[in-house]
């Protein structure tokens, strides 16, 4: 007759392990690291907002240089030409938008377009009529700016200059860029005020550093839109970089109101944990078990696993014998 025996469970074996609570040592160190990443994260937001701050206040004082000059030449009385640009063609940014006096007369047959300008809520475009001045040079005068046609992209009527010799005052403005998209304009059209792909146009005699914003003939004649003067409003470049010191500033008083709050529902937590042991020692129950961690080796188990096998075969063979 042979006798069944039931298989032992070795002592290092567990059917469950139960969860381990960590000690305060891990927790303070949890808590360590956790800080540390939140003080990180509010460093890195820090730097990107002073970056962008700084971005702002460079747009601000180029924008107040703007101004400036706008203040300071805006109204002056105009002179003639060859006291702001010389012989060699060279403008000085400090000139812009200074009034000066040419003598000459257009070339209306080289008229050319700058097309895609803002103004008046649409794509408009802007007229530019070379003036050949008494020295032979070429100034290019924008003459004001042409809504869209009503059945077409280009304007239904562009008003000609005045013929033969006249006297103009205009004021300088520095040659713009190329569009940096690489667009460009069909026949007797530019996508910007660009003068040396305008002189490409009006001849070689043009000078490349700078136009004439119309504002006067001495000879009454039709003429395009006039455009709004610039503008006296610094922009809101200031506010901006003001507002990015604040948010960099919000950023670290945010990680120190969670660190803060992490901190009072700790001390929360370990009252309520206080109160319960004080409870539970008034009414003689007895503390919790805590549960330690089970660092089980698994060949260790296996092999005594395998000799528990052995032993109870040879205990079934010799039964049934």
């Amino acid at each position: 007759m042979s006798a069944m025996t039931t298989p032992r469970m070795s002592g290092d074996e567990s059917p469950e392990a139960a969860p381990v609570p960590r000690t305060p040592a891990q927790n303070r160190r949890a808590r360590a690291v956790r800080w540390s990443a939140y003080g990180a994260l509010a460093v890195v937001f820090a730097i990107v907002c002073v970056f962008l701050s700084d971005w702002q206040f460079s747009r601000n004082a180029e924008r107040s240089v703007q101004l400036d000059l706008v203040a300071s030449n805006y109204e002056r009385s105009p002179v003639p030409l060859d006291e702001v640009i010389g012989q060699d063609g060279a403008f000085d940014p400090a000139d812009e938008w200074r009034p000066v006096t040419l003598r000459g007369e257009y070339m209306h047959d080289d008229q050319v377009l700058v097309r895609n300008r803002a103004h008046g809520g649409s794509s408009a475009y802007e007229v530019l009529e070379p003036f050949r001045l008494d020295d032979g040079r070429v100034l290019i005068v924008n003459r004001g700016w042409l809504p869209p046609g009503r059945t077409q992209p280009l304007p239904d009527a562009i008003p000609a200059p005045p013929a033969g010799p006249v006297q103009v005052e205009v004021r300088l403005r520095p040659s713009e860029p190329l569009p940096p998209s690489g667009r460009s304009a069909p026949e007797g059209q530019v996508p910007t005020i660009h003068l040396p792909a305008v002189a490409e146009i009006t001849g070689p005699d043009t000078i490349a550093s700078a136009y004439g914003l119309l504002v006067s003939e001495s000879v009454e004649a039709e003429r395009a839109r006039i455009p709004d003067p610039p503008s006296a409003d610094p922009g809101p470049h200031l506010s901006y970089a003001i507002q990015w010191i604040l948010f960099a500033i919000m950023g670290f008083i945010f990680i120190g109101y969670v660190i803060r709050s992490e901190i009072r529902h700790n001390r929360e937590d370990a009252a309520d944990a206080a109160a319960a042991a004080a409870a539970r020692a008034a009414s003689g129950e007895p503390e919790p078990v805590t549960p330690t961690r089970a660092l089980p080796n698994m060949r260790r188990q296996k092999r005594r696993r395998d000799r528990d096998s052995v032993d109870e075969d040879a205990i079934l063979d010799a039964h049934e014998q």
